[in-house]
């Protein structure tokens, strides 16, 4: 069994500590068993790690606890990965100059009142039931007022700081925008469906992965889910003030979503779309561009693959090519830098959330 030992070099004026994140701990960027141990140098940390024989290489980032603070590179930018061969010698320290911070400042009285509605929220069209949580606005038992509402995919990376792929840090950002005036909606989270994930945010027509339960699925949001958010609080249930949204597969299933409902959903945040699996929608089905007169707010960042941004500009010329297109407006967002993480689609999500909700709609 190779036994290995991880040398860091690193800025001192950061007391928070160092951990390791990486194809050997599912990328938990706060593990405790991979938590950097301070050298006798300032600034220098080590880690000794012993690995199957089997395994040739590992793939790693350095974190400050969270990907909101993960390795920066030397100009500040998105670092990449750092590989090392398991049966070779590891004497070369990495270097890391700076460390992301998620530049939020918030006031604790502004954040959002999270309610888990059920643990078990029962979803009848697929058999299963799901976590399904709410973040009202900090003052919604103080007044009578009616909300905007977002749904979002994959809640588990959305309010979670110890998620283990990261967090969005909904909660803070919704702070941070009720501090400036913006942001007064609801924000519907609905956990993942673990190992069946990509079935259920996979389209139920042909596509890469073959045929998923995605129609299941947005069935369920929009003629359970919704009707339930809407008895149950205060909301402006009509389309104009209704989103959904996601990132990767829920950005994918999202789009879907639009497709299928576009007389409920007419604002749309799209990050990071796993457009790969289903390179050409079928525009036959795509009532979304006829009928919608919403919004869409579609990132992508060029660091996360070859294919993302031309797959998102393809995908917006195709549907303002639709007939009616001029009634839905897509602001595309490129990050020359973005990568595929929670922490970049965190930053993205106040941004969007003032596009696609104006405070003069709220």
């Amino acid at each position: 069994m190779p036994q290995r030992t991880l040398k860091l070099i690193t800025t001192t004026d950061d007391e928070r500590p160092i951990y390791v994140a990486g194809t050997f701990n599912d990328w938990n960027a706060h593990d405790e068993c991979y938590r950097m141990e301070a050298d006798e140098r300032p600034g220098t940390y080590r880690r000794t790690f012993k690995f199957p024989d089997d395994l040739l290489k590992v793939e790693y980032k350095y974190t400050r606890g969270g990907w909101e603070s993960v390795e920066l590179g030397d100009h500040q930018e998105s670092a990449l990965n750092h590989l090392r061969y398991t049966h070779e010698p590891w004497t070369v320290p990495d270097r890391v100059a700076h460390w992301a911070s998620s530049g939020l400042e918030y006031q604790d009285h502004l954040l959002p009142r999270i309610e888990v509605i059920d643990e078990h929220f029962e979803i009848p069209e697929l058999i299963r039931t799901r976590r399904v949580a709410a973040l009202l606005p900090h003052d919604y038992y103080e007044s009578d007022k009616r909300y905007p509402v977002l749904y979002l995919q994959d809640g588990q990376n959305l309010f979670d700081d110890y998620a283990p792929f990261g967090s969005w840090g909904v909660d803070k950002r919704l702070a941070h925008l009720a501090e400036h005036g913006h942001g007064d909606l609801i924000v519907v989270a609905i956990d993942h469906a673990e190992s069946e994930r990509m079935s259920e945010f996979t389209p139920s027509f042909k596509t890469r992965l073959g045929r998923g339960d995605g129609r299941k699925y947005v069935r369920f949001l929009a003629e359970r889910l919704k009707p339930y958010i809407d008895a149950h609080f205060r909301t402006r249930p009509e389309p104009g003030h209704t989103g959904i949204g996601g990132s990767s597969l829920g950005g994918l299933i999202s789009i879907y979503a639009g497709i299928m409902y576009p007389d409920i959903y007419q604002k749309l945040m799209v990050f990071s779309p796993s457009l790969w699996v289903t390179p050409e929608i079928p525009f036959n089905i795509m009532t979304l561009s006829r009928q919608y007169r919403g919004r869409m707010y579609l990132y992508g960042g060029e660091a996360e693959s070859a294919t993302m941004v031309p797959n998102m500009e393809r995908f917006r010329q195709q549907l303002l090519k639709q007939t009616d297109a001029s009634r839905l407006e897509i602001e595309l967002a490129i990050d020359p830098l973005g990568q595929h993480n929670e922490a970049r689609w965190g930053r993205e999500f106040p941004k969007a959330i003032q596009w696609l909700f104006p405070a003069t709609e709220s």
